[in-house]
């Protein structure tokens, strides 16, 4: 004898109007707590929910006076801004104190009436000797394009910018065939004095 299953559905026919609105409205119920919890915690991560946009404003000063300092010590009036907040977040993430010292090389420069580079070096070490450290930091960020021992940027690091009239970075050939060969132009001699103390000399490994 063949046995035959009832679909639940079909079943639910021959229920009671009582049971089918009871089950209905605990159906409703258990959707509408799910849903609930769901947009709870999708609105706790995004970007339009108040803790999230504090924190990004706070970033985006923080940013900003980076950017204020950077301009200060290359004595350039424009850095790409994208190369400056991942310069930024490799700093502060190479020592805990880079955070503070940031905000304090900030108030040094904006308390002062500084010249440039030279000025906001000397203040910043009589300062506070510690904040030469930080100074390094920056310097090696956009010239080097290294911030926490990472290379963040290569072609665009200031050490080139700095000499692309004669020399073109490693692995990047902007000349025609055989142009090294030719002789470079002249490169005036740098004429300017260290505004900071002397710092022992390491050799990184190559």
């Amino acid at each position: 004898m063949t046995r035959h299953n009832r679909c639940p559905i079909v079943f639910s026919r021959h229920a009671s109007p009582n049971t089918l609105k009871t089950s209905q409205s605990m159906r409703l119920l258990r959707r509408d707590v799910l849903l609930t919890g769901i947009g709870v915690v999708l609105a706790s991560g995004l970007p339009g929910s108040s803790s999230s946009r504090a924190q990004t404003a706070t970033d985006d000063d923080e940013i900003k006076r980076f950017m204020a300092v950077s301009r200060c010590l290359t004595d350039r009036n424009q850095l790409d801004p994208g190369i400056g907040s991942a310069l930024y977040n490799g700093i502060i993430q190479s020592d805990q104190e880079r955070k503070t010292q940031l905000s304090t090389l900030h108030d040094i420069m904006a308390d002062g009436h500084l010249a440039g580079s030279s000025d906001l070096a000397r203040a910043a070490e009589k300062a506070d000797p510690k904040l030469k450290d930080v100074i390094h930091d920056i310097m090696i960020g956009w010239y080097r394009g290294v911030a926490n021992g990472k290379v963040v940027v290569y072609r665009s690091a200031l050490m080139f910018d700095i000499t692309k009239d004669a020399i073109y970075p490693k692995t990047y050939a902007a000349g025609g065939p055989f142009y090294w060969t030719t002789q470079p132009p002249d490169v005036v001699r740098p004429t300017g004095q260290p505004a900071l103390s002397s710092s022992p000399f390491i050799v990184e490994p190559t």
